[in-house]
């Protein structure tokens, strides 16, 4: 019969809300799991751009802006470079890992461990910028990293202890190269380079610079910095 053929196994559509029930309790982890990676990315996108901002702005400001027609005597490093995760090791050979150094604004010189008259002549410019700076002083720390493996001259670690010394660190040449530059047709060991609290490389001194131009620049840059930046990491 016909009642009969019709209510044949499988011959019936479902009812229309036995298809949306089941359509509608298909759970799909994978698309949660992909909305909360993306959401996830994100927010931490706005931290750091949060983060960042006051950093941006201060160096817009002066040295972009440039207000009362001030200009900056060194080279600025635009985009800025991030310090690496070097191989860095102390002169006992302990390893030091390179996170340690941010939270300070850095006077970075590269120079070998035989520290020829070049290299004195940037160490003692290295200290005495800083001295110069009085109670600034404090956010500042002094890097010499050692691009080789050969030792370093009794005298000149004695010279570099008066007063704050400075940090020396052994890296390959190599890994230093991949982060701070000279200027086109200078040496590594040149400059004096200038390194942000953040970690990232930020401007190169000329070579053999002025002192008083130079300490003009990091004035700018600690009264820029002040807001956000304080002594100490």
């Amino acid at each position: 019969m016909s009642g009969s053929n019709s209510s044949a196994p499988g011959s019936a559509a479902p009812p229309p809300e036995a298809l949306s029930f089941t359509v509608h309790s298909q759970p799909r982890p994978e698309l949660e799991a992909e909305r909360r990676t993306r959401t996830g990315r994100w927010q931490m996108l706005m931290v750091l751009a949060v983060c960042a901002a006051p950093v941006v702005a201060s160096y817009f400001t002066y040295f972009v802006i440039r207000p009362q027609g001030r200009t900056n005597y060194s080279e600025l490093i635009l985009p800025t470079r991030s310090l690496p995760d070097l191989p860095l090791t102390d002169l006992q050979g302990r390893a030091v890992s390179a996170a340690s150094l941010k939270g300070q604004w850095l006077f970075v010189i590269v120079a070998g461990g035989a520290c020829d008259a070049a290299c004195e002549h940037n160490l003692f410019l290295q200290r005495q910028l800083r001295e110069t700076l009085g109670r600034e002083k404090d956010r500042i720390d002094k890097i010499w990293l050692v691009e080789d493996d050969a030792p370093v001259r009794p005298e000149v670690l004695k010279a570099i202890e008066a007063g704050t010394p400075a940090t020396v660190l052994r890296a390959p040449r190599a890994a230093i190269a991949k982060w701070l530059e000279p200027a086109p047709g200078e040496a590594l060991e040149a400059h004096l380079y200038i390194v942000d609290p953040m970690g990232e490389w930020m401007m190169r001194a000329p070579v053999s610079p002025n002192p008083n131009k130079l300490k003009g620049d990091v004035d700018k840059l600690l009264r820029a910095s002040a807001s956000w930046d304080t002594p100490g990491r």
